[in-house]
């Protein structure tokens, strides 16, 4: 498939962070590069326009009508689409976006992948900073913005290639995940939960799914593994590569211990040596260790990795400070699973430890609309003083015996003593927190979208009260 014959390729979804960053990528190897998606948004839209990238607004079989050497069929993209469609009728070459990645760019490098239920972001980003800063320049592919870099993807020269391996499939055409793609040398798995309930039937599925990825560990590779996960022990019994568990328990050989925990930063130490790190919380604490580990596996020291943490700035969208109006101050964080959720308000409890917390929110990804947590998702509210969640997304899309029951999380969360409104839209939210919130109090937006622009709008509401 990947042959020395092609000259052009055609990015089906183009807009995404990983696709637009590949296309450019693609393009700086020179290949001719066109894209296609139904709307674009900042900051892709601009990075194309800026690497003068012609992209199609909508799909359209005439995108193809050039016949590109190559497709890279997207993983919002299914059946249906006109542009899958021609590729399908007119037999032509088509991959996924995993599949560039793992020929074009990672074949032959040093693959560190990163996964996990959570904090994957976070972790990846400390880890590609600790190897940026100590100047190994590595490439990398991760599913956020770094504050340390201005963009969430990057391909170098160097040997090293730093990646975000998520456990969601692959596309349409291919239904393992993603992470199986991507020639681990160094596999690091951070934890291990249900989520992806539109794709994983239960916990064991994707425990088979995380077990395929650890079995591309070469033998002189490693695993690095949270060893403090249940979920997770029985998949580091591997014999095929050497196998390194971290976490707090005395088990670990990478172990942490002595937390301190500040408003704003952590102190812990290792065996010999006392780390800080500018982020709160005991997640945050586990992905430390798996960086630590990892880049002392790769030749770093204590002190090359503890000057790194002194710099790292953090990611947009992980407790993202959007600004502060009326004495309110608003937070953006991508949790959307229960445990996210729960580690969140936890690490904001540390921060504001005598503020009234607002925890706004919307019921979006494909595991949330459900009823799977339920229960969970109650309790993951535990450091919040009030809560309102939205009207769960695409509602109509799910039963009523599936989806989320918002009568029952707010007889659970008001039963738990908390101020708690399940209300339709963004307007009637900004209208509620506005009317209740007071000034030094403290509103975190939970959402994986852009919600309707919700931050901005609070934030300007407050700030004409």
């Amino acid at each position: 498939m990947f042959s020395s014959g092609i000259k052009s390729v055609h990015f089906v979804g183009i807009g995404g962070t990983a696709m637009a960053s590949a296309a450019a990528a693609m393009l700086d190897k020179g290949f001719a590069v066109t894209g296609s998606d139904q709307n674009v948004y900042e900051p892709m839209a601009s990075f194309l326009a800026g690497k003068k990238i012609a992209v199609m607004n909508g799909y359209d079989e005439r995108n193809l009508s050039h016949k590109p050497d190559l497709v890279v069929i997207g993983n919002a993209i299914s059946r249906g689409n006109p542009e899958a469609e021609f590729c399908l009728d007119h037999k032509l070459r088509f991959c996924s976006l995993p599949e560039l990645l793992k020929e074009f760019f990672i074949r032959g490098k040093r693959s560190i992948v990163v996964s996990g239920t959570h904090g994957k972001t976070t972790t990846t980003s400390l880890l590609t900073w600790v190897f940026e800063h100590n100047g190994l320049n590595p490439s990398f592919l991760i599913g956020g913005i770094p504050n340390n870099f201005s963009q969430g993807a990057r391909f170098t020269d160097s040997e090293w290639f730093i990646i975000e391996g998520d456990e969601y499939d692959t596309a349409f055409f291919d239904k393992r995940s993603k992470f199986v793609h991507y020639l681990p040398e160094i596999a690091i798995v951070n934890n291990l939960e249900f989520d992806h309930a539109d794709i994983f039937e239960n916990l064991d599925a994707i425990k088979k799914s995380f077990s395929q990825f650890i079995r591309l560990v070469p033998r002189n590779g490693l695993l690095l593994g949270n060893g403090d996960d249940a979920n997770l022990a029985p998949l580091l019994n591997a014999t095929h590569c050497p196998v390194k568990q971290f976490g707090l328990g005395e088990n670990n050989a990478v172990q942490g211990f002595n937390l301190r925990f500040g408003p704003t930063a952590t102190e812990f130490e290792i065996p010999s040596f006392k780390f800080h790190l500018n982020l709160v919380g005991e997640l945050n604490v586990r992905n430390a260790l798996a960086v630590i580990a990892a880049a002392k596996h790769c030749g770093l020291s204590n002190k090359q990795i503890q000057s790194a943490f002194d710099t790292f700035k953090g990611i947009k969208r992980r407790l993202e400070v959007k600004g502060i109006a009326g004495g309110v101050t608003v937070i953006d964080d991508f949790g959307h699973h229960p445990t996210a959720i729960r580690e969140t308000l936890k690490a904001l409890r540390l921060r504001f430890p005598r503020e009234k917390i607002w925890a706004i929110f919307e019921p979006r990804s494909n595991t949330t609309r459900r009823n799977v947590f339920q229960k969970e998702l109650a309790e993951s509210f535990a450091d919040a003083n009030a809560v309102v969640v939205s009207e769960v997304a695409r509602l109509e899309q799910l039963s009523a015996e599936e989806r989320l029951n918002p009568e029952k999380l707010m007889q659970d969360l008001k039963a738990s003593g908390k101020d708690a409104a399940y209300l339709p839209d963004v307007n009637s939210i900004v209208a509620h927190v506005a009317k209740n919130v007071l000034g030094g109090n403290v509103v975190c937006v939970f959402s994986n979208g852009g919600f309707g622009g919700i931050h901005g709008k609070l934030l300007e509401r407050l700030g004409k009260r």
